[in-house]
């Protein structure tokens, strides 16, 4: 397999990366073969996953627009994936020039074409870290140079969470990072469930079943569970919603059954 030029030497380009098959399903060009093999396998179970992430992209544009409307200039994106149009430091500094943007993700791809993209963006950085290590991130250097925790900060954990296992203590994590964040800090949060799925469990279960092939477990939570996360936020209007239903720019009756699937939410700290 030949290996692009943009591929870091580091990474097993024999290995499906969810980051990557992510990218695949949103029509980008950051992924190999063998990554776009598995998403075709979970599309043969659930074949409207690309709109799933289409839905979970603009949800994460309308709350970064709503952080910033806010007042809030700091945006902590962890598990930020693969640069695509439209990206989280877009959005915000176009909402409102100068803010500053930390992206986070352990996916050497992402990381390195982070990178690229942010060349010459001054109030953007990248940093390669774990969200199961909190104070690796917040004690980094690109956190500590961009982002002030004194004051508010929008805190996004954008469709990464379903990929941490109960075993690894994700409620853990996202309470330890919001004890860092100042009064008034955001989280966004989307995370997928069974609930909202156009098709019945089990075949949806078929498209989970290929994400623990490739030993990237993609956990299931119910609306309670998800619903954890937000403990000690304030849950900004609607609520945990669907995706499309999060303070929708058109019409959600307009919008492909399966964008319905998992859940939404933005919560404030008091």
């Amino acid at each position: 397999m030949e290996r692009p030029a943009w591929a870091p030497r580091s990474i097993d380009i024999s290995v499906p990366s969810v980051s990557r098959m992510y990218d695949y399903y949103l029509g980008g060009s950051h992924n190999f073969e063998v990554d776009r093999q598995a998403a075709r396998r979970a599309m043969e179970f659930m074949p409207g996953l690309p709109k799933i992430m289409q839905a979970n992209r603009a949800f994460m544009r309308r709350a970064v627009r709503y952080a910033a409307d806010q007042g809030i200039s700091q945006f902590l994106d962890i598990g930020s994936g693969i640069p695509t149009f439209g990206n989280v430091h877009e959005v915000a500094q176009a909402a409102r020039p100068g803010a500053r943007v930390v992206y986070v993700d352990h996916d050497p791809v992402a990381v390195a074409h982070s990178q690229v993209v942010l060349e010459g963006n001054d109030d953007a950085a990248v940093v390669a870290a774990d969200l199961l290590k909190p104070q690796e991130i917040l004690r980094s250097p690109e956190v500590e140079r961009l982002i002030d925790l004194n004051q508010p900060v929008a805190l996004l954990l954008v469709a990464i969470l379903h990929f941490v296992e109960d075993e690894d203590d994700p409620y853990g994590a996202v309470a330890e990072l919001g004890e860092a964040l100042a009064p008034g800090s955001l989280l966004v949060l989307t995370h997928a469930s069974y609930e909202g799925i156009p098709l019945p469990p089990e075949r949806a279960g078929g498209a989970v079943n290929v994400y623990q092939d490739i030993r990237n477990p993609l956990i299931m939570r119910s609306r309670e569970e998800i619903a954890r996360f937000f403990k000690g936020y304030d849950m900004v209007e609607p609520g945990l919603v669907a995706m499309p239903r999060w303070r929708p720019d058109t019409a959600p009756e307009d919008e492909d059954p399966y964008a319905f699937s998992g859940f939404a939410g933005v919560g404030r700290t008091a």
